[in-house]
């Protein structure tokens, strides 16, 4: 439950999306980025800052506000959205769960001040086996070396700092892995290319090579040798806010089909007073508010730090195929139109597609689900 402070900021930041964020989205799609300006209209709000703890310069507000707002954000534009999200749930989160006093101190207090945070773990050879990874971080005077390649990160271009993760004890498997914070301008650091994606075009997703790039021991979060529990607990926070980006997608194109098919006429009467169409949005906001209460119900979870691995997976992977279901029907509804660049409904059905693939693909989320049901019995 969001508190009445929560509630009240809540409305500002819808104000947000539809006067400034939705109108642009097609242009965002189109060029393939998110404008600075519209970055730094979410700084100004303190977006950034919200979920950082007030020791930090944050407000300190809930983890179920964050999600609300990442719903609400993505609901207009699910790429800008995710400039947030990647900054807060993937970035912030490990440190507020495992960054040293002086990690958090040094990253967390630029994050409140509006800047942009990524999480690089995936591989070119490793995705959803993420205890494969085949980067390596050497010891040596100070701290690391840390050479091998990060690929589909996201805000890959707009990130100042990352998230990461290495080997470095390469016999322990994932016993002997850690995870670090990198400066984006670290010498050895660069972006080897820019991935170009079928939706959320306007996020910034890149390719990243590590040249003996120096991390000094500070900079690792957590413990040494046990960065893989914090991949894992990240993943849970993250998943959650994919789950609210998807479910914003999937609200965005039912509204618009529905308003569509209320005035559209066909054979002398409106397209939703045929009794099959009622039946394809009863379905539709049916899963849509099954998603929200899933999500709800996660992001409380998390917020009372609860056991969510069973909760995110399940939430991630309904949103999820949710927002792809709904927006391929919404694209159906449009009929013809639906096909051009006339409406939205082309645009909605490409980004809901990756809410299925990143922070874990479903075939991975079912896999945790049976896991932990056969953990109680």
């Amino acid at each position: 439950m969001l508190n009445e402070n929560e509630t009240n900021v809540l409305k500002y930041v819808r104000e947000l999306a539809e006067t400034k964020i939705k109108p642009r989205a097609r242009e965002i799609d189109e060029k393939m980025e998110v404008p600075e300006d519209i970055i730094q209209a979410m700084r100004d709000m303190g977006l950034f800052a919200s979920y950082i703890p007030e020791k930090y310069g944050g407000y300190g507000l809930s983890f179920p506000f964050l999600v609300n707002v990442i719903e609400t954000i993505s609901e207009a534009c699910p790429s800008t959205a995710l400039v947030l999200d990647g900054a807060l749930t993937l970035f912030a989160e490990p440190l507020i769960m495992f960054g040293s006093e002086e990690l958090n101190k040094k990253y967390l207090t630029e994050i409140a001040k509006g800047a942009v945070g990524g999480l690089a773990i995936t591989e070119p050879g490793s995705g959803s086996d993420a205890a494969s990874i085949s980067t390596r971080a050497e010891k040596c005077e100070g701290g690391y070396k840390i050479t091998g390649t990060k690929t589909f990160i996201s805000n890959g271009r707009i990130a100042k700092f990352f998230v990461m993760d290495a080997s470095t004890d390469k016999s322990k498997g994932y016993k002997g892995i850690t995870t670090f914070v990198v400066d984006g301008n670290a010498p050895g650091l660069e972006i080897s290319r820019d991935i170009h994606k079928m939706g959320i075009r306007g996020s910034s997703t890149v390719e990243l090579n590590f040249h003996e790039v120096f991390v000094p021991e500070s900079n690792i979060v957590g413990e040494y040798n046990k960065g893989f529990s914090v991949i894992m607990d990240t993943l849970d926070a993250g998943r959650i806010g994919i789950a609210a980006q998807a479910l914003g997608i999937a609200r965005s194109a039912f509204h618009e089909a529905l308003e569509y098919i209320n005035t559209r006429k066909q054979f002398n009467k409106k397209i939703i007073d045929f009794q099959g169409i009622q039946f394809m949005i009863a379905e539709m906001e049916s899963r849509i508010k099954a998603s929200d209460l899933l999500i709800r119900e996660a992001a409380e979870k998390w917020q009372n730090h609860e056991d969510t691995v069973e909760l995110s997976s399940i939430a991630k992977m309904y949103a999820s195929d949710t927002a792809v279901y709904v927006a391929e029907r919404s694209l159906q509804l449009f009929g013809g139109y639906g096909y051009t660049t006339d409406f939205n409904a082309e645009r909605h059905m490409r980004d809901a597609k990756i809410t299925q693939i990143y922070e874990g693909t479903n075939e991975i989320q079912k896999i945790i689900i049976s896991r932990e049901i056969m953990k109680n019995l």
